[in-house]
């Protein structure tokens, strides 16, 4: 089985493995390549429900790696929207702008209906004069399009995965627990907005 369930209800997950090693090349000489993403998932939700009648998703979240590869073209082709984290580090902003080209590539050539969702500060540490200057530079140049939650540098978030949990499952209590239950309400705000506009 592909889609897995997890310990949380009504939330499963489709693990990377070691078959994506060398994708990019196989992908390269594929003609329909922006688009496999799109048809895996496409095919995966449908298989889904064949199984599970009852199975409704209301979101697929994909996590892509930090660099434009084919993986992210793929992923940008097969989404409605992109949320951008990012890091309240010296390099983070260098990114940026070859980011959001790349995303207005997207849409004037494969994916029309892709939208900056939203811009999400992670690592942020207030009492740190460079992650303020980061989180300054990015609202100046996102604008709106940086949620107001920021997810903060957070020990029990970076010792999570080496429990196998999720931030959520290991400690519900830290501060970026909290955080990000305050951005994932952010989110749907934002999206039940954007429906109803």
């Amino acid at each position: 089985d592909t889609v897995l369930k997890t310990a949380v209800p009504n939330l499963f997950v489709v693990p990377a493995n070691n078959d994506l090693v060398g994708i990019d090349s196989i992908l390269a000489s594929d003609q329909n390549k922006p688009f496999k993403l799109r048809d895996a998932i496409t095919a995966l939700v449908g298989q889904q429900r064949a199984r599970e009648p009852d199975t409704h998703f209301t979101y697929v979240l994909i996590d892509c790696p930090p660099s434009l590869n084919l993986l992210t073209l793929n992923a940008m082709s097969a989404s409605h929207a992109v949320i951008v984290p990012v890091q309240c580090e010296f390099f983070a902003l260098e990114g940026i702008s070859q980011l959001k080209d790349s995303i207005e590539q997207i849409r004037a050539t494969l994916n029309p209906s892709l939208e900056i969702q939203g811009v999400v500060l992670t690592m942020h540490d207030a009492r740190v004069s460079l992650s303020r200057e980061v989180a300054e530079n990015v609202r100046a140049f996102f604008g709106a399009k940086v949620y107001d939650t920021m997810i903060p540098r957070n020990t029990r978030i970076a010792e999570a995965p080496s429990h196998g949990k999720p931030i959520l499952l290991y400690d519900y209590d830290c501060a970026g627990s909290q955080a990000y239950m305050r951005l994932a309400t952010e989110i749907m705000e934002r999206e039940r907005r954007y429906k109803a506009a």
